[in-house]
């Protein structure tokens, strides 16, 4: 079983950037796909970004496209969430996980089975 926990969420402003950071421990990762997802108060979960095993394909949810970017460590067992240009509606509960298959990478968190804690961001206006 893998274990994974977010750090780097907080408060920042609208225009703002974060970098979100997803480690992974007790087994490896690196042949798996993983995930980001947010949730905000009284919202469902909603996918944000997904990065394949070797790193070299990613996936964006339509709300992020051009202002996030996904990335991985394989050798630091890491994935990083680079948030830019943040807006008050990415205020949510992120959190990342491991995709249950490596051949695809679904925006569905049914896909998804290891999820860490989530982590708070909060955008201000």
């Amino acid at each position: 079983q893998v274990q994974l926990v977010e750090s780097g969420g907080g408060l920042v402003q609208a225009g703002g950037s974060l970098r979100l950071s997803c480690a992974a421990s007790g087994r490896t990762i690196s042949n798996v796909n993983m995930g980001w997802f947010r949730q905000a108060p009284g919202k469902e979960r909603e996918f944000v970004a997904a990065i394949s095993a070797s790193g070299t394909i990613t996936h964006y949810g339509d709300y992020v496209k051009g202002r996030f970017t996904i990335s991985r460590d394989n050798a630091e067992s890491t994935v990083t969430l680079r948030m830019n240009s943040l807006k008050p509606e990415d205020t949510a509960v992120y959190s990342c996980a491991t995709a249950k298959s490596r051949y695809i990478l679904s925006p569905s968190p049914d896909q998804y089975d290891n999820w860490g804690q989530g982590i708070q961001v909060t955008v201000s206006s």
